[in-house]
C-alpha cells in the first residue's frame, strides 16, 4: 500500500503552532482582497538530510513496513521484497556488509524513510538513481541530488498501476498541475492539449460537454476521475486536479468497457500534511475573470483537511455572444484510523453557458464567413450542467507486502441544454450567391439527470516464488448506472443568413418530446494482473478480466418500447519488459478491449440484438530516465483495430450489424521534464495512418480515415528561467487536417467527406515574483490570431478562441516557497 506520510509531517507543523494565529489572520486579510504582503505566514520545508529523491517527502506515497532488527543485508532484502527497489553498494569491500546492524524499520514510511531508517547509525548514506534503485556508500562522501520531478508512479490513483511509469508496457502521458498553472489552463480539453494523439469532437445532439478521440477512436465515455468512471455531459475544470494521466491503447483488463483508444484519468487533489493557502485571481481580455483558492489544513496527528474552490466567468476570443460561467467546490478530508487511512472527496461544479455550435459546413467545408458570426438565439440558448461527485476510499495495509484498497462512489450529473446548431438550407446549391445563402436552426433540447454509484476494491501483493517476485493486482466492482434524457423537436424556427445571421432575432418554435428515454444499467467486474519481476532485467505481466453489463433501457415517447441486453465479456493484457539499464526500458504490449451496444447509456430497436465491438491493440516502445530522473523519454510503435465496427445492414436499413473493420497504426515520441536546472519541456509527436480496412455497409468507404483523426499531431510546452527569476515560456499545437466522418453522411452535393484544414497555433508566458509569496503571470494565447477549426462534429464546426491574453496574480500563504 502506498499511503500518504502524515504522522512525520504531523510532529513537524506542532512546533509550527505559535505561527498559526499569523497564518489565518493573512488568511481573512486574503478575502478582503489585501494579503500581498503577509510573507509571516512562510513555512520553511524540512530538507532531506543525507540523502536523494525524485520527488519532495509531503508528495510521496507511503507503506507500513515491519523489518525488525537485524544483519543490514537481511534487512535490505526484506525492503525490496516489500518496496521492489533493489539497493546497491558503493565504496565498501566485498563481505563488509555483513557486518553492519540494522535498527530495522516498523511503522508507515516513504520506500525513502524506510531506507533511512535502516541505515540509522551505521554512518552509511543513500542515493536513490531512480524509483526502484538505490546505492548506499559511506556517508559524507558524495554530492546528493535533491530534485523535483513528475510522479513517477500512478499508484496513488490508480493502484492496479504500482509499478514506475518506465516499467509499465503501456504508453502514459502525465500533464502535471505544473504546466497547466503555467499555461493559465481552465478547461479539461484545453489541458489535454498537451498530449499528442489526442484531437478535440464538438458537442453532440445528445451529449453535450467533453468529447474526444485518442488514438483514433472515441473517447466520450472514457473519462474516469480516481480511477472511477466519470461518464457526466459536461465541461471539466481542472482547478481541483493534482494531474491529468492519459493511458493509451485498449485498457479494459483495468477499466472494464470502452477504451477502445485510450482512457483520461483525472488525478484530484486530496489532503495533505502541509499547511498553505494558494490563491490565483485572473482577469483577462474578452471579459475574464477568475478565482481559484487551494487551503489545506491539518488538524491534531491524523486528520488533514483542504478545500478547492473556483469561480469563472468569460467569453470566448473572437465568438460573439458565447459566454462561459461555472463556480466549483472541492473538499477533502484524510484521516489515519489505525492502520488504515480514509480518505472522503467530494466535487461539485455548476455552469450556465451560452453555448456556442459554431458555424454551418458549406457543402464539404467550413463555411466561408466571419469568425465572429453567431447563429443561435442568445437569450434563448442555455447550456446548465451540475456535477456532484463523492467518493469515499479506505486504504489498509494487511501486512508488510500485501494491502487492500475499497473505495466507494455515488455521482449525480444534470443537465438542461437548448442550442442552435446551423445547417445550410436545403434549397441551396453551389451557385447559389453567398449573400443569399439561408441557414436552418436546428434546436437541440434535452433534460436529463443521470445517476452514478461504484463500489470498487483492489488487492495488492508482493511475493517471491523462488528467485522471482511478483507484484499481484486483484480487484472486483460493481456499479449501477441510470440515464433519463427528455429530448424535444422544435419547429417554425426562424432561418437567417449565412453571411449576416442576427444574433437578436426573437426565437420563435413550437417544441414536442421526440424522445424520453429511461436507462437502468448494472456492471460486475473482476481482475487479476501479475507482473513476474524475473531477475534485475525482464519483466512479465499478464492480466485478465471478466465484465458483465446488463442493460434496460424504455422509450417512452409515443407508443412505449423496451430494450434489455446483457454482455458478458472477457478481456486480456500481456507485456514484457526488458531493462537493459537501470534507467531505460524495451517493451511489447497486447491488449484488448470491448464495446458494448449500450455503452452511452442508449438502446434501439437497431442495436439492442448487436453484440459488443471487440478492439486489440499490440505496441512496441521505450522508456528512459535521464538526469536522475528529471526528464523523460517515451517512444512507441502501434497498431489499434476495432476488428468488428457495428455498422447499418444494407439488407435491413432498421438494424446494426458487426461487419466493419477499422484500424489505426501509429508512432508516437514524447520527451518530458527538466532538460537542465533552468529550461523544462513537455513535447510529444503522433503520426497516425487511420483507414476503414473493411465495410459491409459502405463499401465505397474502403479506404478512407477515420473521422476526426488528424494524420500528424504534435505539442510543445517549454519554460525557461532566466535573470531576475523571471520564468519565460513558449508552446504551440498542430493538428493536421481531419474529415467529420469516416463513411457518412457524405455531402449530397460533392459526394465528398466533410474535411477542416490543419492549423497551427502558438502561446506564450512570462512570470516574475513580486515579492516572497506572490507572482504575476502574464499568459497570450493564438499569438498570430489563427482562424481555425477546433472542434469538429457532421453537423457543425466550432472554430478555435481568437487572440487573447490573461494576467494572474498568484498568491501562496504557508508552504514551500516556489518563487
Amino acid at each position: 500500500m502506498r499511503l500518504r506520510s502524515f504522522r512525520r509531517a504531523a510532529a513537524r507543523l506542532r512546533k509550527r503552532a505559535s505561527r498559526r494565529a499569523a497564518y489565518w489572520t493573512a488568511v481573512g486579510t486574503l478575502a478582503a482582497y489585501s494579503a500581498f504582503g503577509a510573507e509571516s505566514a512562510a513555512v520553511t520545508p524540512k530538507t532531506p538530510a543525507r540523502g536523494g529523491s525524485a520527488q519532495t517527502e509531503s508528495q510521496l506515497t507511503v507503506r507500513r513496513f515491519h523489518i525488525p532488527a537485524g544483519p543490514l543485508p537481511a534487512a535490505l532484502e526484506s525492503f525490496r521484497n516489500v518496496t521492489g527497489v533493489r539497493v546497491t553498494v558503493s565504496q565498501l569491500p566485498d563481505g563488509t556488509l555483513a557486518n553492519f546492524q540494522s535498527p530495522g524499520a516498523s511503522g508507515f514510511f516513504t520506500n525513502e524513510q524506510a531506507l533511512r531508517e535502516l541505515l540509522a547509525g551505521t554512518a552509511l548514506a543513500y542515493r536513490f538513481a531512480s524509483p526502484t534503485a538505490a546505492t548506499i556508500f559511506i556517508g559524507g562522501d558524495e554530492e546528493i541530488d535533491v530534485t523535483a520531478h513528475a510522479p513517477s508512479t500512478l499508484a496513488t490513483t490508480l493502484p492496479r498501476y504500482n509499478a514506475p511509469l518506465r516499467e509499465i508496457p503501456q504508453s502514459i502521458s502525465v500533464v502535471p498541475h505544473e504546466v497547466t498553472e503555467q499555461q493559465g489552463t481552465t478547461t479539461l480539453r484545453d489541458a489535454l492539449r498537451n498530449v499528442a494523439g489526442i484531437s478535440i469532437a464538438a458537442g453532440e445532439g445528445g451529449a453535450q460537454g467533453d468529447n474526444l478521440t485518442i488514438r483514433g477512436f472515441s473517447a466520450r465515455n472514457d473519462l474516469f476521475v480516481d480511477g472511477m468512471r466519470d461518464f457526466g455531459s459536461y465541461y471539466r475544470d481542472p482547478f481541483a486536479l493534482e494531474e491529468l494521466e492519459v493511458l493509451k491503447g485498449p485498457s479494459s483488463v483495468t477499466f472494464g468497457r470502452g477504451s477502445t483508444g485510450g482512457v483520461v484519468n483525472q488525478a484530484t487533489k486530496s489532503a495533505r500534511f502541509d499547511l498553505f493557502l494558494d490563491t490565483d485571481v485572473t482577469v483577462g481580455t474578452d471579459a475574464t475573470r477568475r478565482i481559484t483558492a487551494d487551503l489545506n489544513e491539518p488538524f491534531g496527528d491524523a486528520t488533514a483537511f483542504r478545500l478547492n474552490l473556483m469561480a469563472h466567468d468569460s467569453r470566448v476570443a473572437g465568438r460573439a455572444e458565447a459566454e462561459n460561467r461555472r463556480f466549483g467546490i472541492a473538499p477533502s478530508l484524510t484521516t489515519l484510523l489505525g492502520e488504515s487511512r480514509l480518505t472522503i472527496n467530494y466535487l461539485h461544479q455548476a455552469a450556465n453557458d451560452t453555448p456556442d455550435y459554431g458555424v454551418p459546413w458549406y457543402f464539404d467545408t467550413p463555411a466561408p464567413v466571419d469568425r465572429t458570426n453567431y447563429y443561435g438565439f442568445p437569450d434563448a440558448n442555455f447550456l446548465r450542467t451540475t456535477a456532484d461527485i463523492g467518493t469515499a476510499k479506505l486504504e489498509r495495509d494487511l501486512s508488510a507486502s500485501t494491502s487492500l484498497r475499497t473505495q466507494l462512489r455515488y455521482a449525480s450529473y444534470g443537465r438542461d441544454v437548448q442550442i442552435t446548431e446551423a445547417k445550410l438550407a436545403t434549397s441551396v446549391t453551389p451557385s447559389t450567391p453567398l449573400d443569399r445563402v439561408t441557414v436552418t436552426r436546428n434546436q437541440i433540447a434535452v433534460e436529463s439527470d443521470e445517476t452514478f454509484g461504484q463500489l470498487q476494491s483492489d488487492l495488492t501483493a508482493n511475493f517471491n516464488t523462488g528467485r522471482v517476485l511478483h507484484s499481484v493486482v486483484a480487484g472486483v466492482e460493481a456499479g449501477r448506472e441510470t440515464s433519463d434524457p427528455t429530448r424535444l423537436a422544435f419547429s417554425g424556427v426562424p432561418v437567417t443568413s449565412l453571411l449576416d445571421p442576427d444574433p437578436n432575432q426573437p426565437f420563435a418554435g413550437t417544441a414536442a418530446v421526440s424522445t424520453k428515454i429511461r436507462t437502468t444499467a448494472t456492471t460486475v467486474g473482476a481482475y487479476v494482473l501479475d507482473t513476474l519481476h524475473a531477475g534485475p532485467h525482464w519483466d512479465l505481466t499478464a492480466g485478465a478480466r471478466w465484465d458483465r453489463f446488463d442493460a434496460d433501457v424504455d422509450n417512452l415517447a409515443g407508443a412505449p418500447t423496451t430494450f434489455h441486453r446483457v454482455d458478458a465479456m472477457p478481456s486480456w493484457r500481456g507485456g514484457v519488459v526488458y531493462k537493459p539499464a537501470a534507467t531505460g526500458s524495451i517493451y511489447a504490449n497486447y491488449s484488448t478491449s470491448f464495446n458494448p451496444s449500450a455503452e452511452a447509456l442508449s438502446l434501439s430497436a437497431s442495436t439492442a440484438d448487436t453484440a459488443p465491438e471487440e478492439n486489440r491493440n499490440t505496441e512496441l516502445g521505450t522508456k528512459w530516465d535521464l538526469r536522475n530522473g528529471r526528464l523523460s523519454l517515451r517512444g512507441a510503435l502501434f497498431r489499434t483495430e476495432k476488428r468488428n465496427a457495428r455498422e447499418t445492414d444494407p439488407a435491413n436499413p432498421l438494424q446494426q450489424i458487426l461487419s466493419g473493420r477499422q484500424r489505426v497504426d501509429g508512432i508516437e515520441v514524447e520527451a518530458s521534464g527538466h532538460v537542465t536546472e533552468r529550461w523544462q519541456l513537455l513535447a510529444g509527436y503522433s503520426h497516425m495512418n487511420s483507414e476503414l480496412v473493411k465495410s459491409v455497409g459502405f463499401p465505397a468507404a474502403v479506404g478512407a480515415r477515420l473521422a476526426n483523426v488528424p494524420d500528424d499531431t504534435f505539442n510543445f510546452w517549454s519554460t525557461l528561467r532566466v535573470a531576475s527569476r523571471f520564468e519565460i515560456g513558449a508552446g504551440g499545437q498542430y493538428v493536421g487536417s481531419r474529415t467529420a466522418s469516416t463513411t457518412a453522411p457524405l455531402d449530397p452535393i460533392t459526394h465528398q467527406l466533410k474535411e477542416a484544414p490543419a492549423y497551427w497555433v502558438f502561446n506564450a508566458m512570462i512570470s516574475h515574483p513580486l515579492g516572497d509569496r506572490v507572482r504575476l503571470r502574464l499568459n497570450l494565447y493564438n499569438l498570430t490570431d489563427a482562424y481555425y477549426f477546433d472542434q469538429l462534429h457532421p453537423g457543425h464546426i466550432v472554430p478555435g478562441p481568437g487572440r487573447s491574453a490573461s494576467l494572474s496574480f498568484d498568491i501562496q500563504l504557508g508552504g514551500a516557497n516556489r518563487n
